[in-house]
């Protein structure tokens, strides 16, 4: 008998809205990337797209443990000379806290088309409303 390999049209995918209110960011954002992914299904196959959509709403009131807020900086490059900008994760949290976490799911799923697929199932909201009400999304708790 040889390995099951689901194929991207078996895949079962569901949405899911997970709740980031009080959530510490780094484990928050491991638990979405493995539903992104399907690792919680018995069906994974790690070169398929079989995860689910996930909805993450309350994006301003995740955690940051220890002095991460001012001791992590986001980095990115503008593209022109001298153009290396950066903030802190306090200000970045602030100002815009959906990038805080699509930044550090997207940077746990794998590189390549795949993992660029994968981040665009990922729907990050700041506060508790989400347009995605017509896909009736289930509510999942995550485990700590």
């Amino acid at each position: 008998m040889g390995t099951y390999v689901c194929k991207q049209a078996e895949a079962d995918r569901k949405w899911v809205l997970v709740d980031a209110e009080g959530q510490t960011l780094g484990r928050l954002s491991t638990a979405v990337a493995r539903r992104l992914m399907g690792k919680h299904r018995p069906t994974y196959t790690p070169f398929a797209d079989t995860g689910d959509f996930v909805v993450v709403v309350n994006a301003e009131k995740v955690r940051l443990t220890g002095r991460k807020a001012e001791k992590k900086f986001y980095r990115w490059h503008t593209g022109y000379p001298g153009g290396l900008k950066q903030v802190a994760a306090g200000r970045m949290l602030k100002k815009r806290p959906t990038r805080v976490i699509e930044w550090s799911v997207k940077g746990m799923l794998p590189k390549g088309s795949l993992g660029r697929r994968l981040g665009m199932k990922l729907k990050v909201y700041a506060g508790p409303k989400h347009p995605h009400q017509a896909q009736n999304p289930e509510k999942i708790a995550l485990s700590a």
